[in-house]
């Protein structure tokens, strides 16, 4: 509470004084405006004279040039930082403020005054930052060759970044390759072949490390970006899976005989395991939803200890296809665990369940008026819960915001992870009678637990501040990224465009009744300056008389 205390102190100093030298920039050049139309000399007496005898032959088309040049200027100050509000989430006269104005006017430094603190407090919110912004592959992500190419060919719009592309180069390097590649030819191609940028370079490397014997990353690669179906990439999988289950189990013997043939198991186990997973996936796509079950419940018998590929979130969406709910139970009782890393997929499916038991006769009306029951608590209560955890879901659950193909990296708690999940549950929601209408009329007051979400969280660690950031190089440009909490409008953006609707306001006042508005004016601009007469007419009742016109003279 003191940080937040400070900070809104800090901000509150900047709007002051950004307010103030804003006004008396505008002052300024009003001034400056008079004396060049006036042609005086900057002295005191003559000045004053001169400016009353002018103030009384101003005509009205005078304060509808100055009203209506204020409006213009303030209007284009206001263009500007919107657009850079936009662009880059802040206001350019509190960023300016802040790295310029604060340190020129005695500002404290948020880093110099925390450095006392920074031993204990900083490496622990930086450990908790770097967590919380890591990227994660997507357990569902789609075939590059057969899914994402062809939105692209219909649609002409990449549905990938290549900061996302990247992101699955390097794993692809890290599961398919290892540091004894290079004595095996058609291991070495691959392994440069994983780091071409050019789909077509990659493509051409797997065929010729194909030519030399069968190699099943070159598969894979086959499989996942040539591959224009489901059909001809499962094809091209279970030759991969020929091919890899006869490395894995001559490496199998020989893992033991040093440190290179264990790195090399390890590289053919992930090469069987992500062959086995996008089977089982082909399988789901092709509707043999009970075929990928079995399969997937197969690969976590096997592969107990590699849950990298969480391929428990491929098999709760299949269970949820076949609606064998008890199965989605039982998995989630042993995956949504305190000590396990939570999901999008791990949560919602939770509030599905509970859901589901009470969905079909909820009444928001009723109710209000007989209160909520123990199994309907249960329910707002699990809502409340995933919510917390990934707050941009519900958008996309509700059809509230459009989706778009899920990318090959997700940010956990990010928009990035809400088009994952929703991507593939919406189905499983609708299918379920009541269930989202229930999220409908609930989700919205998970706000209310949680009024600070950057400072605090309710059952979740504090909601990060990086999503945003991350989001926005995962999804394409196309795609309005959805960002929580919503960013307030900066208040400059808010005070000029309150000063652009007044001065344009006074512009079209003074055209339509220009005598009214000359009198007000007048009044003004004769209040505005009778403290400065007082102040003269007292200087010059002290001052002796040639003093001053020594000094009026200067």
């Amino acid at each position: 509470m003191a940080e937040a205390a400070a900070g809104f102190l800090e901000q509150l100093k900047s709007c002051i004084v950004w307010s103030w030298t804003y006004l008396w920039t505008v002052w300024f050049f009003i001034v400056l405006f008079l004396v060049y139309i006036l042609r005086v000399p900057l002295r005191i007496n003559d000045n004053l004279s001169t400016v009353s005898m002018f103030l009384n032959t101003l005509t009205p088309k005078f304060y509808v040039a100055l009203t209506g040049t204020s409006s213009l200027i303030s209007g284009l100050i206001l263009i500007f930082e919107w657009w850079y509000f936009r662009k880059y989430g802040t206001s350019f006269i509190e960023q300016v403020s802040v790295s310029h104005l604060r340190p020129l006017l005695g500002g404290v430094d948020n880093n110099s005054s925390n450095n006392s603190n920074s031993s204990n407090g900083d490496s622990d919110s930086n450990r908790q930052s770097v967590s919380e912004c890591k990227v994660w592959r997507n357990p569902l992500n789609l075939f590059r060759g057969a899914e994402y190419n062809r939105y692209t060919w219909v649609t002409g719009r990449e549905p990938l970044t290549y900061y996302d592309m990247n992101l699955s180069a390097q794993d692809h390097q890290t599961f398919f390759t290892c540091d004894s590649d290079h004595l095996r030819p058609a291991d070495a191609i691959m392994q440069k072949a994983w780091r071409e940028r050019n789909p077509q370079a990659r493509i051409s490397a797997a065929h010729e490390a194909l030519e030399i014997n069968e190699c099943a990353t070159a598969y894979i690669l086959l499989a996942e970006e040539e591959a224009t179906t489901i059909a001809e990439a499962e094809k091209l999988f279970k030759q991969a899976l020929k091919a890899g289950d006869g490395c894995y189990r001559r490496s199998q013997q020989l893992q033991h005989h040093g440190s290179q043939y264990e790195a090399q198991h390890r590289r053919d186990t992930n090469v069987l395991v992500y062959i086995k997973r996008r089977l089982a996936m082909c399988a789901r796509r092709l509707g043999r939803t009970r075929e990928a079950v079995k399969m997937m419940r197969d690969l976590m018998k096997e592969f107990p200890l590699l849950s990298m590929f969480n391929i428990h979130e491929n098999l709760l969406e299949a269970l949820l296809e076949l609606q064998a709910y008890a199965d989605v139970q039982a998995v989630l009782a042993k995956y949504d665990d305190i000590s396990l890393p939570k999901s999008a997929t791990i949560c919602y499916t939770a509030a599905l369940l509970k859901a589901r038991a009470v969905s079909d006769k909820f009444s928001p009306e009723a109710a209000s008026r007989r209160g909520l029951s123990t199994a309907e608590m249960n329910a707002v209560e699990a809502i409340h819960r995933a919510v917390e955890f990934n707050p941009h879901v519900p958008k996309y659950l509700l059809e509230m915001k459009s989706l778009i193909l899920p990318p090959e990296h997700i940010l956990k708690r990010g928009d990035s992870e809400a088009i994952a999940y929703a991507f593939f549950h919406l189905a499983h929601w609708k299918r379920v009678e009541g269930a989202l209408n229930l999220l409908h009329c609930t989700w919205e007051g998970t706000f209310r637990m949680i009024p600070y979400p950057l400072e605090k969280g309710h059952l979740f660690y504090p909601y990060p501040i990086c999503t945003e950031t991350a989001d926005r190089e995962l999804l394409p440009s196309f795609h309005e990224v959805s960002v929580y909490p919503k960013k307030e409008l900066p208040f400059f953006i808010l005070f000029t465009a309150g000063l652009c609707s007044f001065t344009a306001m006074l512009a079209l006042l003074t055209h339509q009744f220009p005598e009214l508005m000359g009198v007000f004016a007048k009044a003004f601009l004769s209040t505005l300056f009778a403290p400065l007469n007082f102040v003269m007419e007292k200087v010059e009742s002290i001052l002796p008389s040639s003093l001053w016109h020594q000094l009026t003279r200067i």
